[in-house]
């Protein structure tokens, strides 16, 4: 700029530097320290407006501080005006007092600037921003760079409105101190906020965030965490006590963003490329979700929904490392000014403007540090809603490949490293920038040398990529064996209760052991290449150090302390980038990987809504010539034509595993259609065969979501036959039914879920066998009361999958299944007339329940066919005779009007209506203990080596630096000998480096190889633990809180806990190494090392109390989300068919929001901690520079340039360290969870006492005086039992509920143990036998058939003990051989989880199976046909009687008929035994409580009685 627009020269360093009254030119002062803070308002301004244009708040009402602003803008703008209008009025009279046009300029862009602010203002107050950052910094950054303009009027004040010749002067100097008082009192106004808006449309929240209503210096400085650090300081913090989710970013706010961004990267996916499944999948790619549908972009659509604060993230982060690079150059200066002895003014300036560029770093870093971590965040909400969301709508094949374990992990592993990896994306981004910069100042201070440290890093680069994409294949496949071992686990934590009745837990633990040794190889992998990285990236500062000290002094330069020690600054910005590659390659791949997981999942396969149609019809249901597929390849529904009748109640009988629950599913749109519509019109209710029930109230259960009815509900409990079981249950209606129904019984279950679709008031209503599960009395009146005409449900359309042959004559229509086809369909007299299908059915099941009487039952008009019916019977019943004159009805638990089944509710709770305990949070430090044990799991040994070499290597490091400042002293670099000393002191720097080089190295392999270690031992102590916990454990313990130390708690002791070790104990000597060079140096520092030192540590230990708490809570409010998660996926057919998916939807919303309130809290904790030590870095820089400058004249420049580069370090290397030390404290709490479960009291010892391996020979059992109870301080539930059964003798238990009948079972098997008394079987007291013993010498058929994923063989011999003739020959007796036959696989076919390809008749087939292979001489059968359908249960019965024929039976009866063969039945009432006698006898006494049972279940006839 030319003096005559400006005034002066634009920069003069003689003004500026001179020793004495220094000052800015006149043209600096009203050029840039006025258009810098205009500039900054008008570039911003855009993004503020932007920001907000769209806000959800508005109409902030007047205040006294809203209103103060504007006055002060106002008053400022008219202000302004009046200086233009003075300096236009002296200009156009030609005053003495030249006016140029730099101060026109400046003057009206100030006015423009002020207008601009007041509508900023004002646009805020419109939309309910209450303060504005952006604001703030202008006014603070203008009423700074007044600063200088104002010292100059002071200074020159001389004001004389007479002196015409100071007219101007005089005026602007009054005017001036108005505006700058003026710009203060703003600046300190807008760091408040306004009042809260008016308007808002966000949803109310019971405890809001503060930080929606602090200041913009409050924001800055996280000033309002505060109060919550306090608390947490003072007792330790409860969920009560954190803030709740700030509004934008709750999940309901996120989730459509996401949404709508993924759907355009489909369709605009569809246009560029054919869809995934076209494509082969890979060795390397995942298999659980290869069925793509779509070809959408997960991390396009992150992009677009929030990439836009990411980018304003950069900005800043940008701006932060550029202004790191002042440093190196105020060094340089600094150092020049202590040899040249310069005025202390200047010494003092330096000083202030290093603390300012490291406080104005110190606030930036934390500011995009948050923007960064808010992106991070909003990302994770919206994949963890992204993956619930699409799991509810999944096909069958995608569901049958990726089970609930999966999918969880995807929730709680992969969304999560997308929040790790945030702030390392910007750290990506900025490193080769800043190592450009760093290389092109370099080349500024030694020149061409700079070259050598550049040749140094394109070496190092190739290696390191090379390196990183083995990285990510090897992280690929250690991700896909997690989830095989996260989704074995899960399995077999659901399953345990029949593992431990197998005693199979040593097959399980070894199968799980070998998945982890798969998982734990790629781990060390990954651990090894990790260190390699991490050797690589962390010394090569000092490869580049040396590689360019050792070039510029070769090329004849002598190695001074400016040039050494601003070189050593620049190389340690470079060091920042480089040190963080290694850790921001390694999350960027796993985030990628993670990223390709999540992105094949979401693009699997879902349900096609198009597969059922919902038009208004005549008909309730119509199929049309349909076929279905399960995969889109087998058919399994073939040719279903069907036409429903709105009102009509439509009965579907088949053969076990000929379709009928296909049907269902095919009607619910679960399965693939391939040919043909379905349409159904009107609302659906569904009652599935097996019962899902939610972890919640019995009430809640059966509402669904509906609202309270009091009089319906009654009525609807009346129907279900649900009366007795409340007033049974603890807790009535309010009692908390257990993960799975797990203190229900089977028949509790479907009565409820009967209950629930009765309730729901649907139009059709599908029943997949529900009264299978009910006994003959209670079927009847259920079928009367809620399926008949004269029931509930009169009027509306009902489908009824059944194998109750009583109720046919009753419905309207029946259709017989057999082979995924409708053979036949009509009425029950029609389909008997037509003598086909039908017949032969109604024939077997007859011919299997010989009993005249039914027949009289069925309304069977053809005399031909009463009669072939009446032959049939007969001859059945000649050929097996008959006992006695009773009925041999099934009956269902006939031991009660209502079939309450005595399950876990004989147990009396402490809590009556809470069944799951709540998990708590350990409060306080952690425990040195879990410290210890971390440490012993790695190996104390490999401890102190890691140690030792990390000491070497920080140690190599100081001494590197003291030699730098000797050899840049040291005046014989330029003698006679400078070649010598030159060789000599490179020699020695170089060997340090060696050193620091091979210990460094050492170190990082030696922790990766006992990181494993840890993890391995840590791993297996906690499951081996986990399997041998009592069964009480599982029952009031939630599976997703299990299986949140298996995924969560074991993802980061495996992959982060270990590095944050490693980088702690690196810091710390690192921390220790920077204050003693400081103190070395600059002796006068040790004045405030103390303080700073103590500051340091107390603002630690006042956050990581807090910190450590929200980490505990975090934890465990996360375990919900999984818990929920994992119930929806198992109910989604449920929840669909109800058409509750956005309730369940809001629901884990809810529970996700929750978590990830606490996970903010623990976000803005370490962003206030952050602050707080990079602004005592601050000052550790202010004193390390003030010191030197004090002691200017006793110490060399090149100690100064030592202590000052350490110093500019410090701020950053401690406030790592505290961070990490404080990450390190949080995230041991896995470890301590871990540990929690590790440490639980076991069961009993597997192995005691040896035993004859042919135990028991006899099968003699025999109680006495056996007493038992569920926990210490509870009632006793058997008491006193005495009896004897003799060898091969049969046994039936019947009682009503709460008798004792499973406690017998569940003492059998020392599930529970006894309180006094024994059991002796074979002359061996079972409490003297170790439990493994015991168990692997009895077989029990249980009532839940549970498989496991595996092959079909595994599910019937884990242990592979028997010859595949054997597992044939049991098949053939189980009646499954034919099946088996009949698969591609045979038996190596694929049962998945939870055995969902099989049919419910053949996975209890196959529990009988195990038990035929197992055959011991003791056989239990805890009610093992509850479930099922009745020809299964008559297959099973056949097999038992030859199969068994010489073995103890103990039958707990669930249908009376099962037991009538028995040759002595006992009856127990309340824990005692009321009857023992032969099932004759105890008939024959019609006072005895068997007689009223079996009257009570329709079961004898008292005139048939009288007669016998």
């Amino acid at each position: 700029m030319n003096a005559e627009f400006c005034g002066s020269e634009f920069w003069d360093s003689d003004l500026s530097w001179r020793p004495e009254n220094p000052d800015f030119t006149f043209c600096f002062k009203n050029s840039v320290l006025i258009w810098v803070p205009c500039a900054f308002l008008f570039i911003f301004s855009p993004l503020d407006f932007y920001r907000h244009y769209n806000s959800r708040y508005s109409n902030i009402p007047a205040s006294f501080l809203n209103i103060t602003k504007f006055c002060i803008m106002g008053f400022l703008i008219l202000l302004t005006i009046a200086d233009l209008t003075m300096m236009v009025l002296l200009r156009a009279n030609k005053h003495e007092e030249t006016i140029f046009g730099v101060q026109f300029v400046s003057t009206g862009l100030k006015i423009l600037t002020f207008i601009l602010a007041v509508i900023l203002q004002q646009f805020h107050l419109k939309k309910g921003h209450r303060s504005s950052i952006f604001l703030f910094i202008f006014w603070l950054v203008l009423t700074i760079c007044a600063i200088p303009q104002l010292r100059w009027e002071v200074r020159e004040f001389n004001v004389d409105f007479n002196n015409t010749a100071r007219l101007w002067a005089s005026y602007h100097c009054i005017s001036f101190i108005i505006f700058f008082s003026c710009a203060s009192i703003m600046t300190v106004l807008c760091a408040f906020s306004d009042k809260e808006p008016r308007v808002s449309t966000y949803p109310k929240y019971a405890n809001p965030s503060p930080e929606l209503s602090v200041g913009s210096l409050n924001q800055l400085l996280y000033q309002w965490f505060t109060s919550t650090a306090w608390k947490g300081f003072k007792n330790p913090l409860t969920e009560e006590d954190i803030y709740d989710i700030n509004p934008q970013f709750a999940t309901s706010e996120l989730t459509p963003k996401f949404d709508k961004y993924f759907q355009e990267s489909i369709e605009r996916n569809k246009k560029k490329s054919k869809p995934l499944a076209s494509k082969q999948t890979t060795e390397e790619e995942d298999e659980e979700f290869s069925e793509q549908a779509t070809n959408g972009s997960v991390m396009g659509a992150l992009w677009h929904a929030f990439g836009g604060k990411m980018i304003f993230s950069l900005f800043l982060r940008i701006i932060t490392d550029l202004l790191q690079f002042a440093q190196p150059f105020l060094l340089g200066t600094l150092i020049d000014y202590i040899a040249t002895d310069g005025a202390l003014w200047k010494g003092l300036f330096l000083t202030f403007t290093f603390f300012s560029i490291s406080l104005i770093s110190a606030i930036l870093n934390n500011y995009q540090m948050m923007l960064a971590f808010h992106v991070g965040f909003k990302v994770r909400t919206s994949l963890i809603s992204a993956v619930y969301r699409k799991a509810l709508k999944i096909s069958s094949s995608v569901k049958k490949n990726a089970t609930i374990g999966q999918i969880v992990n995807l929730m709680a592993v992969d969304a999560h490293r997308f929040y790790d990896t945030s702030p390392y994306i910007l750290y990506g981004l900025t490193a080769p920038m800043i190592m450009a910069l760093a290389l092109y100042f370099l080349w500024e201070v030694i020149g061409v040398s700079a070259f050598a440290g550049l040749a140094v890093l394109i070496i190092i680069f190739p290696i390191s990529g090379v390196v990183a994409n083995e990285m990510q294949k090897v992280q690929h496949k250690q991700m896909s064996i997690k989830d095989e071992r996260v989704k074995k686990i899960s399995e077999i934590l659901g399953g345990i209760k029949v593992i431990k009745f197998y005693a199979w837990e040593q097959s399980f633990q070894e199968q799980i052991s070998e998945t982890r040794n798969q998982e734990l190889k790629y781990l060390r992998k990954n651990a090894m290449l990790n260190a390699s990285t991490e050797f690589l990236w962390t010394l090569a500062p000092f490869f580049v150090s040396f590689a360019t000290f050792t070039t510029y002094v070769m090329l004849g330069n002598v190695l001074r302390a400016d040039v050494a020690f601003v070189a050593i600054v620049l190389f340690n910005i470079l060091r920042l980038p480089i040190t963080m590659l290694p850790m921001t390659i390694n999350s960027i791949m796993m985030a990628i990987v993670s990223a390709k997981r999540i992105t094949k999942f979401m693009n699997s396969k879902e349900i096609d809504p198009n597969n059922v149609s919902h038009n208004p019809s005549e008909f309730a249901i119509e199929f049309n010539n349909a076929t279905f597929s399960w995969d889109g390849n087998e058919k399994i529904l073939k040719n279903i034509n069907l036409k429903v009748p709105k009102g009509s109640l439509t009965a579907v009988v088949g053969q076990v595993a000929s379709g009928k629950s296909s049907l269902i599913s095919a009607l619910l749109g679960d399965m693939e259609k391939l040919e043909g519509t379905v349409n159904v019109d009107g609302s659906i209710a569904y009652v599935p065969q097996m019962a899902w029930i939610q972890n919640a109230t019995l009430q809640d259960n059966i509402l669904f979501g509906k609202p309270l009815n009091k009089d319906f509900y009654q009525k609807v409990i009346h129907a279900c036959a649900l009366t007795a079981d409340l007033a049974m249950l603890p807790g009535g209606d309010q009692t908390e039914i257990g993960e799975k129904g797990i203190n229900l019984s089977g028949g509790q279950k479907q009565r409820v879920s009967l209950a629930r679709a009765v309730y729901s008031q649907a139009q059709i209503y599908i029943f997949d066998d529900p009264l299978s599960a009910v006994d003959s009395h209670v079927g009847k009146h259920i079928f009367d009361n809620v399926l008949s005409e004269n029931g509930m449900l009169q009027g509306k359309t009902r489908l009824l999958v059944t194998h109750a042959i009583s109720y046919l004559p009753k419905v309207d229509e029946i259709l017989v299944m057999t082979n995924g086809e409708i053979s036949e369909s009509g009425s029950y007299k029609i389909l008997l007339a037509q003598k086909g299908a039908f017949s032969e059915f109604l024939i077997q099941y007859l011919q299997e329940h010989p009993d005249d009487e039914d027949i009289n039952e069925l309304d069977v008009e053809n005399e031909d066919i009463r009669l072939m019916l009446k032959r049939s019977i007969s001859e059945v019943s000649r050929q097996s005779g008959s006992r006695s004159s009773y009925k041999r009805h099934d009956s269902v638990n006939s031991g009660t009007h209502k079939d309450v089944e005595e399950k876990k509710n004989e147990e009396k709770e402490e809590d009556v209506d809470k069944l799951i305990e709540a998990e708590n949070a350990a409060v306080g430090n952690v425990s040195t203990d879990v410290y210890l044990r971390y440490f012993k799991s790695v190996g104390l040994k490999l401890i102190i080596a890691i140690l030792l070499f990390v000491f070497c290597s920080e140690t190599s490091s100081v001494l590197s630096n003291f030699w730098i400042v000797r050899w840049t002293i040291d005046t014989r670099t330029e003698s006679e000998d400078a070649n010598f000393w030159r060789n000599f002191y490179v020699g020695i720097y170089g060997a340090l480096g060696t050193l620091l080089s091979l210990t460094y190295f050492a170190a990082a392999m030696t922790f990766a190889y006992g990181a494993v270690r840890a993890a391995r031992n840590l791993h297996s102590r906690l499951f081996y633990n986990v399997l041998r916990l009592p069964m009480s454990f599982f029952d009031t313990t939630p599976l997703g809180r299990i299986v949140n130390r298996f995924s969560r708690d074991t993802d980061m002791i495996d992959a982060y806990l270990p590095f944050m070790m490693f980088s702690w104990t690196g810091m710390l000597f690192s921390c220790i190494g920077t204050i003693i060079v400081i103190s070395y140096s600059t002796p006068w520092f040790l004045i405030v090392v103390v303080p700073l030192v103590a500051g340091y540590y107390f603002i630690q230990r006042f956050y990581i109390k807090t910190s450590r708490q929200l980490k505990r809570i975090e934890s465990i409010t996360r375990s919900p989300v999984y818990s929920h998660f994992g119930e929806s996926v198992s109910g989604q057919s449920v929840i669909r068919a109800y058409k509750e998916e956005n309730r369940f939807k809001v629901e884990s919303e809810t529970r996700v929001d929750h978590n990830q309130s606490i996970a903010y809290q623990t976000i803005i904790a370490d962003l206030w901690l952050g602050v707080r030590l990079e602004i005592v870095g601050a000052f550790i820089v202010l004193f390390a520079c003030l010191f030197a400058i004090l002691a200017r004249y006793d110490i060399e420049e090149a100690t100064v340039g030592l202590s000052i580069s350490y110093a500019l370090q410090i701020s950053a290397v401690l406030s790592y360290f505290v961070f990490i030390a404080t990450e390190v404290e949080s995230n041991i709490v896995s470890i301590e969870r871990v540990e929690e479960y590790a440490d639980l009291p076991q069961e009993a010892a597997w192995k005691t006492n040896e035993i004859d391996t042919e135990w028991p020979q006899q099968g003699i059992i025999e109680f006495k005086d056996f007493q038992v109870r569920y926990r210490e301080g509870l009632d006793l539930v058997l008491k006193g039992l005495n009896f004897k059964c003799n060898s091969s003798e049969k046994i039936g238990i019947v009682g009503r509920t709460g008798a004792g009948k499973s406690s017998m079972t569940l003492s059998l098997f020392r599930i529970i143990e006894a309180a006094s008394g024994k059991i002796i079987i074979d002359g061996i007291d079972i409490s003297e036998i170790g439990l493994h013993s015991l168990r692997s010498r009895l077989t029990i058929i249980p009532q839940d058939s549970i498989l496991f994923s595996g092959t079909l063989r595994m599910n019937i011999d884990p242990f592979n003990s028997f010859s595949d003739d054997a597992v044939w020959m049991a098949l053939e007796h189980s009646h499954l051989k034919a099946f088996v036959k009949s698969l591609p696989d045979g038996l190596s076919y694929i049962v998945s989880e939870g055995g969902e390809n099989l049919s419910v008749g053949q996975r209890q087939l196959v529990c009988l199976a195990r038990a035929l292979l197992r055959k011991t001489r003791v056989l239990i059968l805890d009610e093992a046909t509850a479930a099922i359908d009745i020809e299964t249960d008559e297959l099973i019965q056949k097999t038992i009687r030859m199969q068994f024929n010489d073995c103890t039976i103990l039958t707990i009866a669930h249908r009376l008929n099962t037991i009538m063969d028995s040759d002595r039945i006992i009856v127990l009432d309340k824990g005692e035994i009321a009857e023992f006698d032969s099932p004759d006898a105890l008939l024959s006494n019609r006072n005895s409580i068997f007689y009223g049972m079996a009257r009570d279940a329709g079961l004898v006839n008292d005139e048939l009685t009288q007669m016998n």
